[in-house]
């Protein structure tokens, strides 16, 4: 699973100053790998669920501590990120993007940035 999810970052082509968001980050091992490639960028990364929240930043504590990675406990749906633009948003097997593909185009892109990119994964575990 670890490699599977760096191999999503990576195809991501995150910059070092890239605002990212991830939408169901879990215990935030994708969090990791993105923080690794910013320098001045910023991740913010929401899941429903707080415990995984409270895994995600125990994992993520160095990112956290430096201003790089912020973690919310959030539904998707009730989100607001007032006016941050996202260069990069990115979901894995997040379940209400694969059901409903117009809801994920419709809730995600007033927060993109000009020429941002989503990145949508669902895949079999």
């Amino acid at each position: 699973m670890t490699e599977r999810l760096r191999t999503i970052v990576k195809g991501m082509r995150i910059q070092p100053g890239d605002r990212v968001l991830e939408i169901g980050c879990g215990h935030g091992v994708a969090a990791s790998f993105v923080c690794e490639k910013l320098r001045s960028g910023r991740l913010l990364a929401i899941d429903k669920s707080k415990k995984m929240i409270d895994a995600a930043v125990r994992r993520n504590s160095e990112h956290v501590a430096s201003g790089k990675a912020e973690f919310q406990a959030v539904d998707v749906i009730e989100f607001d990120p007032g006016r941050t633009k996202f260069d990069k948003i990115f979901a894995v097997r997040v379940g209400l993007f694969h059901r409903d593909p117009a809801l994920a185009r419709s809730l995600l892109e007033p927060w993109l940035a000009p020429s941002g990119k989503i990145v949508l994964v669902y895949d079999e575990p």
